[in-house]
């Protein structure tokens, strides 16, 4: 397989700068040439978006810039818009050879829960327009009640508790599958303290004429028949995997839900040299940041093999459920299997500063 031209040690070309890609990248930058390929002008720290859109003081720490993050290695601003076996075609017309390929291009999804611009300018300014709109809101409808629309909800009832809340989902219980009722119904507990107005079982039969984050009263019905008035609302379900620059034998591994299929080693099925980490593979387990970085761990090890002339051995175990979900600073509920159920002050100490310290140090930033 080619190299790219100039190079002496093998090429490592990771396709996405979130958790996992940056994960892999810092572990590879001193037995190979690596290339990060990464649309954003900054890492966002997506952990902490929600907080961000209740409290401006959360805003400015999402953005870590990437200059820090390799010693060798580069970090290239571009757009990865077709990928085979060994190669990346870019939005700017290049195309990079690799010994190596690693996609970590995650999911898209709607905002605040992930932005949706590639410049920091940009995402400073969302931010600031959602948390103005929120701060005048008399009422607010989010749509979804799994973890980004629980948690989300929490935030706005914390920053703003004389702000009605609804939020909207057609299943019956929070948060979904795969977690115990007793985590539910401290859920449930919690957000009933807060004053959360939980419509389960139902959906809306139409979205509302609004734009999402826009300031405009509007009643949306559920087909169950209850009118909901609202100042704004927010979508928070609809996670699609990024994964439509996949060609030729990549693009034929591809599920219809945009993941990618990958064996035990995380290598993408039917390839010895293209991995796969975080959301966009088909591993069954929740899509979490700390999922993708033990991924990249396991994705760096076998890379790192290879390139000293060993066996791709090390394995990925898919992870039981298990989620830090805050209400606020001061509210949530967490999960593992080997804790049990964690209450509200643990919760609140756990996700206290999202970790943001971790990915200051692995960025270089500090």
């Amino acid at each position: 397989m080619a190299r790219v031209v100039g190079m002496t040690n093998p090429s490592v070309i990771i396709v996405g700068g979130g958790y996992g890609g940056i994960t892999v990248a810092k572990a590879l930058d001193e037995v190979a040439d690596v290339t990060l390929i990464e649309p954003r002008d900054a890492f966002v720290h997506n952990v902490a978006t929600l907080r961000a859109v209740v409290d401006p003081a959360w805003a400015g720490q999402l953005f870590i810039p990437y200059d820090g993050l390799l010693t060798r290695g580069r970090v290239r601003r571009d757009r990865a818009v077709e990928v085979h076996p060994g190669s990346v075609r870019l939005a700017s017309g290049d195309v990079l050879q690799a010994d190596y390929l690693v996609l970590a291009t995650g999911t898209a999804y709607p905002f605040p829960a992930k932005l949706d611009s590639d410049d920091r300018a940009t995402g400073a300014r969302r931010f600031a327009e959602a948390y103005k709109t929120l701060a005048a809101a008399d009422r607010v409808l989010l749509l979804g009640a799994g973890p980004v629309g629980l948690e989300f909800a929490g935030e706005i009832k914390a920053a703003w508790p004389g702000t009605a809340v609804t939020v909207v989902d057609p299943a019956d219980e929070p948060l979904g599958p795969g977690f115990p009722a007793e985590v539910r119904a401290e859920l449930r507990r919690q957000l009933a303290e807060l004053g959360v107005d939980l419509v389960l079982g139902t959906s809306l039969r139409e979205l509302p004429p609004t734009e999402p984050g826009a300031a405009a009263e509007f009643t949306a019905t559920t087909l169950s028949g209850v009118d909901i008035t609202a100042d704004v609302w927010f979508p928070c379900y609809g996670a699609v995997t990024a994964s439509a620059y996949l060609a030729g034998e990549l693009a034929a591994v591809r599920r219809p839900n945009g993941q990618v299929a990958v064996t035990p080693q995380l290598r993408v099925t039917g390839q010895e040299t293209v991995f796969a980490v975080g959301d966009i593979t088909d591993v069954p387990e929740l899509k979490m940041a700390r999922l993708a970085q033990f991924h990249a761990a396991v994705v760096a090890d076998n890379i790192r093999a290879l390139i000293e002339g060993r066996e791709a051995t090390a394995v990925y175990e898919p992870t039981p459920d298990a989620i830090v979900l805050p209400l606020g600073p001061h509210g949530g509920v967490s999960y593992a299997p080997e804790a049990g159920l964690l209450d509200a002050a643990t919760t609140a100490h756990i996700k206290k500063t999202f970790y943001i310290e971790r990915y200051r140090e692995l960025l270089g930033a500090d």
